[in-house]
């Protein structure tokens, strides 16, 4: 495996000035601050909200919207059968090691990736990363005590709570949304009409008990996911690739990072796929539309890859999956996962809930196949099973659909609650017979896009943070994507004057009116009112000076942010024309 030395301290001063505009400007904080605050819950202020609401905005518009999918708004709590089903009781862990010193408990795999040269600890097992801490003689975070010798252990992610009162039943809170969307497929494929392919979005809060959250809002125990799941029949649907097949990309693929040398490298998803490079053409699909999606709402391209999982860090059911990461602070983060999850989720509720997961095929051609059947006398499984004559039948028509040899002897054989029994053959009413069938039941394979939208908030601050000189002072600004920008304009009246207030005041409600988001300042220099617009992000400025309320056209200046750059507009034209910028469709150099 190639190693990386990881310097994940949050030490970077960009990061740190980051954090502390977005505290003093409203974009998020540590929750619960008047009560000393709690490890990995973070509010976002005004300014964090709109940001994020309009990336989430962004996202439906390309995956839910322009792709065809439904969009579903589920539970965050579920009962306990959900996540047995799932798997994720027992497999839903991270690696944990305490201080034999100050008892405070730490990810070991983090320990070992920020003072090792080793990338991707997560990937190991318990008993390497245990001896990794012992050779490198890694001490704890927070106070300094050697950890070698203690041992590392699996520690459940989920949040557990209770469901009622008195006898009430256990619930978890959901580690992530595609739960909500799995559970609830045998409704949702009537929505899509039985027909395949269709993908269903969810938006929300998912919640993991993070050992040891970090870097504000990069590791959190309360966190925002938009995910993507799309049911796909794995003989028949392929991916249109022509749509995507151009899309330049930066690969890290699982070959690369198993050599010392290895590195990403530019291609096109077309040419990744032909080199089965990206295994999965759905995964390639999604990978394809997701990053031109990624630098419309303003991630740099120049620290931006798709990284493949290692087989050791691949859950079990995925056959392929790809992480979309950006590079902070000289780390990369993961922003997304893209898997192909083939049919594991839906068997699994399926096989606990006793529910059809599956959905018709339909033949082109009628087929007659060989079918056995069973029809068992029930004059004599009622005396000799009792209450369980029924799971019986179920046993024997299982066994006559999967192994008909089973019935070739005098009896047959079967388990039932962990006992084997028998029943004579003459008494099961075995047949072979021919049947004419138009299609057949098949469950379908799941692609997911998975995306952390807090960590893409953060991604997006980090790539727009910017320092200047303006007229011989230091400027700090967010080049923020408009589309995504929490305030679009900001409108100002140069002095305190009842003329140039009232002018700006309906200079305000006009571009509210055509759907931008406006704020309005008349507090301290102009210049000062420039300074606050531009470090929060907002593209444009609108000034109501004497000319506007003087002259015989009726004008204003529109600063933009990055280059500062002011021109006069009239103000009949202000919101039709900002509104064309902001689309996309005019660029404020042509003005």
């Amino acid at each position: 495996m190639s190693e990386q030395q990881h310097t994940d301290d949050g030490s970077d001063s960009t990061s740190e000035k980051l954090v502390e505009l977005a505290k003093r400007r409203g974009y998020f904080f540590q929750s619960s601050g008047a009560y000393g605050g709690v490890g990995g819950f973070y509010t976002f202020g005004p300014q964090g909200a709109a940001l994020k609401g309009n990336v989430e905005d962004a996202w439906r518009d390309r995956f839910a919207v322009a792709e065809g999918n439904m969009e579903i708004d589920a539970p965050t709590i579920m009962p306990e059968p959900v996540f047995e089903a799932s798997g994720h009781l027992d497999g839903f862990d991270d690696m944990l090691v305490e201080c034999p010193e100050c008892g405070e408990s730490h990810r070991a795999d983090h320990i070992v990736e920020d003072n090792t040269m080793y990338e991707d600890a997560e990937s190991l097992e318990i008993p390497e990363v245990e001896d990794v801490i012992a050779e490198y003689e890694l001490v704890c975070p927070s106070c300094g005590a050697g950890l070698a010798g203690q041992a590392v252990e699996d520690f459940n992610l989920m949040f557990a709570t209770n469901i009622g009162p008195g006898d009430s039943d256990p619930g978890y809170l959901r580690p992530e949304t595609a739960q909500g969307i799995f559970v609830e497929f045998p409704r949702l494929k009537e929505y899509a009409r039985n027909q395949l392919p269709f993908g269903v979005t969810q938006i929300g809060r998912a919640y993991r008990n993070e050992i040891s959250p970090r870097r504000s809002i990069i590791r959190t125990r309360e966190f925002t996911q938009a995910e993507l799941e799309y049911f796909i029949d794995p003989e028949v649907d392929e991916p249109d690739l022509s749509s995507v097949e151009d899309v330049e990309v930066t690969l890290y693929p699982a070959s690369e990072q198993n050599e010392e040398d290895g590195e990403a490298f530019e291609t096109t998803i077309g040419a990744a796929v032909d080199e089965n490079i990206i295994t999965d053409p759905w995964v390639a699909y999604f990978l394809g539309v997701a990053k031109p999606w990624y630098e419309a709402v303003g991630v740099d391209m120049n620290r931006f890859r798709y990284r493949q999982h290692l087989a050791g860090e691949r859950a079990h059911y995925a056959s392929d999956c790809w992480d979309a990461e950006s590079e902070i602070d000289g780390n990369w983060i993961e922003m997304a996962g893209f898997a192909h999850r083939g049919n594991y989720d839906l068997s699994k509720h399926a096989e606990h809930s006793g529910d059809r997961f599956t959905i018709f095929r339909q033949y082109d051609e009628p087929k007659t196949v060989e079918r056995a059947t069973v029809d068992p006398e029930m004059s004599y499984l009622g005396p000799e099973f009792g209450g369980d004559a029924q799971a019986v039948v179920k046993k024997l028509e299982d066994l006559a659909a999967r192994d008909r040899s089973a019935f070739e002897g005098e009896t047959v054989a079967f388990e039932l609650e962990g006992e084997t029994h028998e029943v004579p053959v003459e008494k099961t009413g075995f047949s072979v017979g021919e049947e004419t069938i138009s299609g057949e039941h098949i469950t379908p394979h799941v692609v997911e896009p998975s995306f952390g939208v807090d960590r893409l908030v953060y991604t997006v601050l980090h790539h727009a943070y910017r320092e200047d000189e303006v007229d011989g002072e230091d400027r700090t600004y967010l080049e923020l994507e408009p589309e995504v920008a929490p305030t679009f304009v900001g409108v100002f009246p140069l002095q305190s004057d009842d003329d140039l207030e009232a002018q700006a005041d309906a200079i305000v409600e006009d571009l509210r009116e055509a759907g931008l988001s406006v704020t309005y300042d008349d507090s301290g220099n102009i210049g000062r009112r420039y300074r606050r617009q531009d470090e929060v992000g907002t593209p444009f400025c609108v000034t109501v000076d004497y000319e506007t309320i003087e002259d015989e056209e009726t004008t204003v200046t529109v600063r933009e942010r990055d280059t500062t750059d002011q021109k006069r507009l009239p103000v009949d034209e202000l919101a039709e024309t900002l509104s064309a910028i902001r689309a996309g469709d005019l660029e404020f150099e042509e003005l």
